[in-house]
This record gives structure tokens, sequence and C-alpha cells, in this order.
């Protein structure tokens, strides 16, 4: 419909600006930003808890979703500190390259809105349980949908510049003592997917590019990183660009 034809001068005839309430919110094993994947489904055993809030009557409101395995979770960047636009990014898997916010799925975008597409592993009263979640502890979420598999998934789509990516599998290793606290850790916890996890994350490089291609430089401050996972800290070193180094756990 042209501008001529609609019924309402547009776009002044709408507000704005709009108001969003978030349904519930999410605790994740990830406390902090770093260490959180960059994408939903690539550390598959990193379950979280989506908590309905009462007023959403999560006892009628969530009937019917015990059929779905998989929904789509529409949440907000709520640690973004930035609040100035900017057209192009550098996203991690670029190297420093620039391509547009729109092309890439920063963070860092005009409404700081995300989108995740998530394991539902269990429906539990008010709360979902989920798998592979790529958000942060305390997430406020602004909806969910099912996903439809005979509508959304679509054989033939183009995957865009990810696709034209070429990346080396990192290799995680983990040193004897890094090892003998990790399965304390997880005896004590009942967490047994703790080495998955880690090593998953790990896969991923989750440091920022800023960090990157110093693996030969006699730096710590460079080299040596930590990530939060639950109540545990997860020391690591590259001493390759492709080989990771679990040197330390702190719990």
């Amino acid at each position: 419909m042209s501008k001529e034809n609609h019924p309402k001068s547009y776009p002044e005839s709408y507000p704005e600006n709009y108001n969003f309430k978030p349904i519930g919110f999410l605790k994740s094993c990830y406390p902090d930003k770093f260490g959180v994947p960059r994408q939903s489904g690539l550390v598959k055993k990193a379950y979280s808890e989506l908590i309905i809030k009462a007023e959403f009557q999560p006892e009628l409101s969530l009937q019917g979703l015990e059929g779905y395995s998989h929904i789509w979770v529409q949440f907000i960047f709520h640690l973004n500190a930035s609040k100035k636009f900017h057209a192009k990014v550098h996203p991690p898997r670029l190297d420093g390259e620039t391509i547009g916010i729109f092309a890439t799925r920063s963070p860092h975008r005009p409404n700081p809105i995300g989108l995740s597409l998530v394991e539902l592993i269990e429906l539990k009263n008010n709360a979902l349980i989920l798998g592979g979640a790529d958000l942060v502890d305390g997430t406020p979420v602004l909806d969910i949908k099912p996903y439809l598999p005979l509508i959304e998934s679509i054989a033939s789509a183009r995957g865009g510049w990810p696709e034209q990516v070429q990346k080396d599998e990192i290799k995680v290793e983990f040193t004897p003592a890094a090892m003998e606290i990790l399965h304390s850790w997880s005896k004590k916890s009942g967490q047994t997917e703790l080495l998955e996890v880690i090593i998953d994350v790990l896969k991923q490089d989750p440091r920022p590019v800023v960090y990157k291609g110093f693996e030969s430089v006699e730096s710590p401050y460079r080299n040596k990183h930590a990530f939060r996972l639950y109540d545990g800290d997860i020391h690591f070193e590259f001493i390759s660009k492709n080989q990771v180094l679990v040197f330390d756990i702190l719990y």
C-alpha cells in the first residue's frame, strides 16, 4: 500500500515510543556477559530457567506448550551500556572487519531486543527449563512463541556472510589440577554437564576481538582470561591460535 492510499499519515500517526513489560526473567548459568555464547544452541547443555510472572497466569498461558521441542525467546539486552547507534559493527567472527548492523545478531542494536531459538526441556509450574540459551542471568524476557518446524525450517535458505567465514576447530585441554577441581565441583554441585559446557563455551572463543592474535606473545594480561559459570570461575589461556588450556577453576 502506498503512502497516498494509507488511511492515516505514515509514520507520523504512530507513537514515538512503545512501552513493553517483561513476562518473566531468566535464571542462567552465565552470571556475566563474558563467556555467554554468541548464538543459541552452540552450548546445548547450558541449562536455564525462565520464570513467568504470576500476573501472566502461567498455569493457563503455558498450556499446550508442552507439545513443542523448541521455542523462540524474545528478550532485552539489559546490560548494554552504550546507547549510541552504530550502523556498522565488528562481529567477532570477522576478526576486526565491519559489516552492517542488520546483517548481524550483535546485541548493540537501535532497540536492545534479541531473539533466540532454544530447546524446551520441561514445563515446571510457572517456569520453563531451557537448553542452549545464549542469555545472561537475569535477562528480562518480553515474549515466547513456539517454533514451527514445518513452516520455519527452510532447507533452501541462504546463510549470508557467516557461511563464508572459515574457522578451524579449537581444541580444549585441561591441566591435571584443573580437571581434578572440575570433578570435585561437578560432584559437589550435582551438575554433570559442567565439562561439556566449559568445552563448548571455549570452542567458540569468547575473547573480544581486541585480545585475539596475541597467543605467541608473553603477556598474561592479553593471554590469560576467565569466565564465570554458575558459581565458579574458569581460568584459561590460548597457547596457540586453535588451542586453549584451562589451567585453574575456582568455585
